[in-house]
């Protein structure tokens, strides 16, 4: 009889164990599930890019919130074709609420030499290409400055990121909020003061 009830308690434990280790088990994924995935966590956080080694007239694109953001390092001679084609832009003075306030105006920037946009056109979604070449070499015409064109539907914006009249992306490209940490260092999706 003490055999039979020792190993009726040996069975007891085991099987306790078991179902504990068990029930431990079904719940890790189920916990997991309730929290964000590192993907979902990434792409609502803000992105910290250096930008030291983007030399005048190079361009890159990082992932902020699933979409491609655009670094423009513009020239003295992209910032001065701003300003000659004003009469041909929607919204030249970007009073559209396309982009915070630190970013309306001519250069749609904090620092007027790089320009930060959402590279998304506000037509249908796709995404423009850079067409930085200027005048006839564009393939865009003779008053051409340089811009971006969306190879869907034809809307072109210029280095700013602001639509031409009469095209079919109805506002400027996006800016998103951001801000510098340092003179090469940029915050993309955040632009609350530091202090």
């Amino acid at each position: 009889m003490d055999d039979s009830l020792e190993t009726r308690r040996r069975l007891l434990v085991a099987t306790s164990a078991a179902g504990g280790a068990l029930a431990v088990a079904s719940a890790v994924p189920f916990v997991a599930s309730l929290t964000p995935s590192e993907r979902a966590r990434a792409s609502g956080a803000p992105v910290e890019v250096e930008i030291g080694n983007l030399a005048p007239g190079e361009m890159m694109t990082v992932e902020w919130r699933g979409k491609p953001v655009w670094i423009l390092h513009r020239t003295q001679a992209m910032l001065a074709g701003l300003e000659t084609i004003e009469d041909e832009l929607l919204d030249p003075d970007s009073t559209r609420p396309m982009q915070p306030a630190y970013a309306q105006g001519r250069s749609r920037s904090i620092k007027p030499e790089y320009l930060v946009a959402v590279g998304i056109c506000t037509h249908l979604g796709c995404s423009p290409s850079g067409k930085f070449t200027s005048g006839p070499a564009s393939g865009l015409g003779e008053r051409w400055s340089g811009g971006f064109l969306c190879p869907c539907h034809g809307s072109t914006f210029d280095l700013a990121g602001r639509v031409y009249k009469n095209k079919p992306a109805p506002d400027n490209l996006e800016i998103p909020p951001h801000k510098y940490l340092a003179d090469t260092r940029l915050l993309i999706g955040d632009d609350t003061p530091t202090g």
